[in-house]
């Protein structure tokens, strides 16, 4: 039995569109940022947005075990075995407590992938590599945003409230967004900044240190800085025009 042929353009069905938007939402709402704005006080939404104590802990401890690890023994191998070991330790941890391990497991991959890094070249600084690919990755895909008129933030704020992407049609509320997403780009490029000279002079204690400060702490903080702003840029448009 042969199949029709379609040689013709594939285009998208409206369910397929509405389907694709929900799950845009729902990644939306479930992020760092919508975990946030579900918040009342600043503290709670630094918070939500860092995954709580527990989250930090979970996300600083592998990389501080092996940087003392390191600079006790400057050797490598125990380093990235007793930063493996932590973050398998956080999975176990969330299995007794009943919690999602993706995060856990996800920071797993990423100490696994770090330790391989090291254990190549032998340097302790190759630990902290894939932050630089990460970093430059999300301040490329923030300034591209910008640049085409999209800034990531916006998009973000429009499925988190449910307003879609309205921002866009007024010039007050799009400048903001685009402001706003700026204010991340800082973010990124001031950790490139700052730590790429200490990687390029071997600084494996100023480099591990400045990692950590300015991973969920400094992330925490400008995420309640972009709650706190998008609230202000809303609150003055209710029931009026934000022409």
């Amino acid at each position: 039995m042969s199949l029709p042929s379609n040689t013709g353009p594939q285009r998208v069905t409206p369910s397929a569109e509405h389907e694709v938007g929900e799950q845009a939402t729902r990644a939306a709402r479930v992020s760092a940022l919508g975990r946030a704005a579900d918040a009342s006080s600043p503290v709670d939404m630094f918070l939500a947005a860092t995954g709580g104590w527990f989250g930090i802990v979970e996300a600083l401890a592998p990389a501080m075990v092996f940087l003392v690890t390191y600079v006790f023994t400057l050797d490598v191998w125990p380093a990235v075995a007793a930063a493996v070991v932590l973050a398998a330790v956080f999975i176990g941890l969330r299995l007794l407590r009943r919690q999602s391990v993706a995060s856990a497991l996800g920071g797993l991959v990423a100490v696994v992938l770090s330790g391989i890094l090291a254990l190549r070249s032998g340097q302790g600084t190759d630990f902290f590599l894939i932050g630089f690919w990460t970093n430059t990755a999300y301040l490329l895909a923030f300034v591209i945003s910008m640049l085409v008129r999209w800034p990531l933030i916006g998009v973000v704020v429009g499925l988190i409230t449910g307003q879609g992407m309205t921002w866009r049609k007024h010039r007050r509320e799009f400048w903001l967004m685009q402001l706003i997403t700026a204010v991340w780009c800082g973010l990124f490029a001031l950790r490139l900044a700052v730590q790429l000279p200490m990687y390029l002079a071997g600084n494996t204690q100023g480099l591990g240190i400045a990692r950590m400060l300015m991973g969920p702490p400094l992330f925490g903080v400008i995420a309640v800085f972009t709650v706190l702003f998008v609230r202000g840029v809303y609150r003055p448009q209710v029931g009026g025009s934000s022409e």
